[in-house]
């Protein structure tokens, strides 16, 4: 059965008259005449029976179904153009993986040993992008994700990276180096909060076998980066997964607050859909990010996932 989808020459009409919203620069940016625009416009809404602009007067608007219509052709477009760029330039060889990640962990943890990847694999390409919070792999371009949680997510197959340490910490201009604070004394210090994890606080004072007031209250900050960067500026105290600053820590612009070891409920996880578990360009990525996880969880004395079953 012959597919029903538009010539690319009508799309790619479409999809630059909509970001322009005029007919006239779509031509200047393609280099044809306004009434072939204007023909491949027209001949792309015959064939979907629906209107994509209203014309008056003034120009062109799209219409309701064409906005709509216009944010996923653009984006259908942009990953032919990468499929397309990156065959160019590879020649057919190696792959490219597209790797979903929690922000300040790529930035941190997995940036700095990407170079020992790359000399193993140099016909392989991992692009980065930052997502915080799950989704639904069948609505991305996503191969595979880094992931905090507890679990893995349905429908896909966690590998285990290591579990999360989490440690207090706060500039030395805030708090004298090995300082004791009581209960009490706690409560004198602005506590920086992570946004999705409200009771972050009051899960590592109770590890204590500590209970202070307003342990809720505090700045907001929704990413590990931003808690970081005000705690060295001296606006409170930060709860952070310590991998995540190591090498604050031995500058010392931030010190610990408490000498005290806390692995949280969460875990961090390298996860994939069943449907890819035996694809090469990701397995060759999951055998090589098992071994620098197995490694950095042997010299940190990190344990296992809480799930046994992942």
């Amino acid at each position: 059965m012959r597919r029903k989808i538009p010539s690319t020459t009508a799309l790619s009409a479409f999809e630059t008259a909509a970001r322009h919203q005029s007919f006239t620069k779509a031509a200047d940016e393609l280099a044809v005449t306004q009434s072939a625009i204007c023909r491949q416009i027209a001949s792309l809404e015959d064939f979907l029976g629906v209107r994509l602009f209203r014309r008056d007067r003034r120009g062109v608007a799209l219409t309701e179904a064409g906005l709509a219509y216009s944010r996923r052709v653009a984006a259908r477009l942009d990953e032919v153009e990468r499929d397309t760029l990156e065959l160019m330039a590879k020649g057919g060889q190696g792959g490219t993986l597209e790797l979903a990640v929690v922000p300040t962990f790529a930035t941190k943890w997995l940036l700095p040993r990407m170079p020992l990847f790359i000399g193993e694999r140099p016909d392989v390409t991992v692009n980065l992008t930052a997502r915080t919070r799950p989704f639904l792999f069948d609505e991305t371009e996503f191969d595979a994700a880094i992931h905090a949680g507890v679990t893995a997510w349905p429908g896909t197959e966690g590998l285990f990276l290591m579990r999360e340490s989490l440690i207090a910490v706060c500039s030395p201009s805030l708090i004298a180096p090995r300082t004791k604070l009581t209960a009490a004394e706690w409560q004198r210090y602005p506590l920086l909060q992570q946004s999705t994890r409200p009771y972050a606080w009051r899960e590592w004072f109770a590890s204590r076998g500590m209970q202070v007031d307003r342990d809720m209250s505090g700045p907001r900050f929704e990413l590990f980066s931003m808690l970081a960067e005000a705690a060295i500026q001296g606006i409170g105290i930060a709860l952070i997964p310590r991998l995540l600053i190591e090498d604050e820590l031995q500058r010392g612009i931030l010190i610990p607050a408490a000498k005290h070891k806390y692995l949280s409920d969460r875990s961090y996880y390298f996860m994939y859909p069943e449907r890819k578990s035996e694809n090469a360009v990701l397995t060759v990525f999951r055998d090589w990010i098992e071994d620098q996880a197995r490694e950095y969880r042997e010299s940190a004395g990190l344990g296992q996932a809480l799930d046994a079953s992942v």
